[in-house]
């Protein structure tokens, strides 16, 4: 596999994830069960104290649906990505997609969690805007990133893997 494939790879990744993620928390879409159980615990309180409150647990069919399709999006991305940069074992195939999908998770809780969330009033849940320091709540999010990220993380890696190892 070739490295500079892989760093134009994780650009890339980089990229499709703001995207969706900016695509989902557009207007209506950031009030979905979805997008609210990413919310630390105490904004989501608070935001349910004016609002009509929703199942927002992991358990939740919505949430469950929704990182389903997280699942097979990724899956999809990350397996071109395996194919265009040479894997031909599963270990090389899981090995690029997990550690495209660690790329992210850091990427996802250093930027756009701890910068963009914390500081971008349009991701502010209405009637939780006063909530700064609810909103610069870094551990919360690194837990989120450790676990379950890094156990979300496994599932496409091993799909991947799989798939390459099925056709090459």
């Amino acid at each position: 596999m070739v490295w500079y494939v892989i760093l134009i790879e994780a650009i890339v990744f980089a990229i499709l994830f703001t995207t969706i993620l900016f695509v989902s928390f557009h207007g209506d879409k950031m009030y979905s069960a979805a997008c609210i159980h990413n919310y630390p615990p105490d904004i989501q309180e608070e935001y349910f104290k004016t609002h009509e409150r929703i199942e927002v647990s992991y358990k939740s069919n919505k949430v469950i649906l929704a990182k389903s399709c997280g699942i097979l999006i990724f899956t999809t991305i990350l397996f071109v990505c395996a194919m265009v940069a040479g894997a031909d074992t599963f270990w090389q195939g899981f090995g690029l997609a997990f550690g495209l999908m660690v790329w992210i998770g850091m990427y996802d809780t250093l930027f756009l969690d701890w910068v963009l969330f914390a500081n971008v009033k349009m991701f502010r849940l209405e009637g939780t805007e006063h909530m700064d320091k609810a909103y610069h709540q870094k551990w919360f999010h690194l837990k989120g990133a450790i676990f379950p990220g890094l156990v979300f993380a496994i599932i496409p890696a091993a799909i991947v893997g799989i798939l390459v190892s099925l056709i090459r």
